[in-house]
């Protein structure tokens, strides 16, 4: 299969483009969207023309609203979002209602529809554009999630959500990275996560951004005598938890890299499946590298100390590679 490497944006592009030569129902709606403010979008209206372009005010609950209804009529709605953080406006409709209706109704409507948006911090930012939103749409029962971290996976998870007959939030991360992708057409199953390095002393299970930064990281370890594992679960509704339980129980030890907050964040999810299913593999306890509970603020040395890092996934690893066995003093 031909391939040729894509930059993370370009995947998003391509994805939209394609799927909406395949199916005349998909359409793209939300702000800026004509203009293409982060690139990936831009151009499109020539093609496929101002009713399949949708540029709306800057009234997320409505446009969230609208598209709503239209997944329930039998279109294919992507919504751009932008920034994740703009979420909170429009959670009653996403949250409360494409999440739940499909339930409500006992399957007599589908809603196939795509929430888009980009989502970190991507440098001073602050506290209002810098949320990752997983933990929050994780925990509403309806949503799928999906958080690819380069392009391969962006291109293949996008195409996908956009064919599914359920809600679907596809979670671009703003470091997202570049991959050789096929020049075929391809999808990535949802809930099929990756083995994106193997390893035999420690697993580390890492979301978005912070996959790349686990593999940064196992290449210093390795220099270590240090064997690492980088598990990337890719969706996180549906997970793979027969891939994540199967490393850990192989390594019996496992660093969770998770960019939100620690206090009932996806880190803290992963933990418990952990500690349910296979606590007596582990040679360690778990640990978890995640963000600080505080807001995101805005000057550079403050955000770094809050936020995940390489370097910190770094002390993590070295920390339970070096713990005593578990039941050993």
């Amino acid at each position: 299969m031909a391939a040729r490497e894509t930059r993370y944006l370009n995947a998003i592009s391509e994805a939209l483009q394609e799927e909406m030569r395949r199916d005349p129902s998909v359409f793209v709606i939300g702000e800026d969207v004509r203009a293409g403010a982060f690139g990936y979008t831009m151009g499109m209206v020539a093609e496929f023309g101002e009713e399949r372009i949708i540029n709306t005010p800057i009234s997320e609950s409505g446009f969230c609203g609208a598209a709503l209804g239209a997944a329930m009529h039998g279109l294919r709605p992507v919504v751009d979002l932008k920034i994740s953080s703009f979420m909170y406006v429009a959670l009653d409709p996403i949250v409360n209602g494409a999440a739940k209706v499909r339930y409500m109704f006992g399957g007599q409507t589908k809603v196939p529809l795509v929430y888009l948006c980009r989502s970190g911090a991507s440098g001073n930012n602050a506290a209002q554009h810098s949320d990752n939103l997983y933990p929050l749409l994780i925990n509403s029962p309806g949503l799928k999630v999906v958080t690819p971290a380069d392009a391969y996976d962006m291109k293949g998870l996008l195409k996908t959500a956009i064919r599914d007959d359920d809600p679907v939030a596809v979670l671009a991360t703003v470091r997202g990275t570049s991959a050789m992708v096929p020049e075929e057409d391809y999808t990535i199953p949802l809930g099929q996560g990756a083995l994106k390095r193997t390893g035999k002393d420690v697993t580390i299970v890492a979301v978005m951004n912070l996959v790349t930064e686990a593999l940064s990281a196992a290449g210093e370890l390795e220099k270590e005598g240090i064997s690492v594992e980088v598990v990337d679960p890719r969706t996180l509704v549906p997970l793979d938890r027969d891939l994540i339980l199967a490393s850990v129980a192989k390594t019996g030890r496992v660093v969770i890299a998770d960019d939100s907050p620690r206090s009932c964040g996806f880190a803290a999810e992963v933990a418990a499946l952990v500690a349910e299913e296979v606590l007596d593999a582990l040679k360690a306890p778990i640990r978890r590298v995640t963000r600080l509970n505080v807001p995101i603020p805005y000057s550079t040395p403050m955000e770094n100390l809050v936020l995940p890092s390489r370097e910190k996934i770094l002390t993590a690893v070295r920390e339970t590679v070096s713990s005593p066995r578990r039941g050993q003093t």
